[in-house]
């Protein structure tokens, strides 16, 4: 192989015994999770946001920004649940250069994946602990999402991961909501398939053992926009698009219709500031269509503390250094606007 091996991880039981979640924590994270699935379930007609920076990138800022977010949920929690973005693997779209808090616990020092799977469990521990929001994160990489099983309440699964059986497979394994993201290609069926697969039982090979899933019955679509073959981004949260959604979901026989809509990527087109104008279109879309808006369970939006993006070394306290952001006042206007307009 042409690789070095260069020390072998830490297993996942070995980090959570370094930072274990107390009952406390754990008991709280069964109420979040709750009141998330009954939204997926049908039993509950809040709207979920699923809300945060591009890439989890430091653990101060990341904190001071959840902790600004539970100040809002309770001022909206009689239609709101919010869910914090806390993505630890997040790396730049490229896949060079940083790689995410579970390669780089400091984004300015070399890879180093020991401090990193530290870093990001100890982060959703003190977001659990000092804010009380247990959090989504991405999977990027299957067989990391034991080190934070215990600790997540939405877990979503990326428009370049989507059509790998592993990560179809795992998430059928998986007891909390798990987004599956439209391909980049835009292709709602490949989608839909991977929905479907991770809604039914599997025998697969996982973290060096045989298992048996279950499925999970709370499998849903996230659109995020597609790019077509000139690289032009194409928006689907139009109410065309949501229509022809539902339409494949009633034929699809799948459990638990539901969408949560990606306000930035493709759909934005990266403009970060058309988050705003593209939330309040799906909520109009949502007044004048029942399926819609029994489809349409929540958004997802990227935002943190400042406005837009910088470069790795760019020193500024809570600006994204992956994708642009909307910055706190714009997020928080936003979020009292999404609860008035429900």
């Amino acid at each position: 192989m042409n690789m070095e091996f260069r020390r072998k991880l830490f297993a996942p039981q070995d980090i959570i015994n370094m930072y274990p979640a107390s009952k406390e924590v754990l008991e709280k994270k069964k109420q979040n999770d709750k009141e998330i699935q009954d939204v997926f379930l049908g039993n509950s007609d809040k709207f979920l946001l699923v809300i945060g920076p591009c890439s989890a990138d430091r653990e101060d800022a990341v904190l001071d920004y959840i902790s600004r977010l539970r100040i809002v949920q309770e001022k909206v929690k009689d239609k709101i649940v919010i869910i914090p973005r806390i993505y630890t693997n997040k790396p730049r779209t490229t896949g060079a250069g940083y790689k995410g808090m579970l390669h780089q616990a400091d984004p300015n020092a070399s890879p180093d994946l020991i401090r990193g799977v530290m870093a990001i469990r100890r982060l959703h521990i003190r977001a659990l602990e000092e804010t009380g929001f247990s959090g989504a994160d991405e999977m990027l990489y299957p067989e990391n999402h034991r080190y934070l099983a215990d600790v997540l309440s939405y877990v979503a699964v990326g428009a370049r991961s989507v059509e790998n059986q592993q990560h179809r497979l795992t998430a059928s394994g998986v007891d909390i909501p798990v987004g599956m993201k439209n391909p980049t290609s835009g292709d709602l069926n490949v989608m839909l398939n991977s929905i479907r697969a991770a809604q039914s039982s599997h025998v697969f090979g996982y973290g060096g053992w045989e298992v048996e899933s279950k499925g999970n019955p709370m499998a849903h679509a996230v659109l995020r926009g597609s790019v077509d073959k000139n690289g032009q981004s194409i928006s689907n949260y139009h109410f065309e698009d949501l229509c022809k959604l539902a339409d494949l979901y009633a034929q699809s026989g799948l459990q638990n219709p539901a969408v949560i809509i990606d306000t930035n990527h493709s759909n934005s087109n990266k403009k970060y500031l058309e988050q705003i104008r593209i939330a309040k279109e799906i909520l109009h879309s949502t007044r004048h269509s029942n399926d819609i808006a029994k489809l349409v369970k929540g958004l997802m939006i990227e935002s943190y503390i400042e406005d837009g993006n910088q470069h790795v070394d760019g020193g500024c306290y809570g600006k994204s250094i992956t994708d642009a952001c909307l910055g706190w006042e714009k997020t928080e206007r936003l979020i009292y606007d999404i609860a008035d307009l429900r």
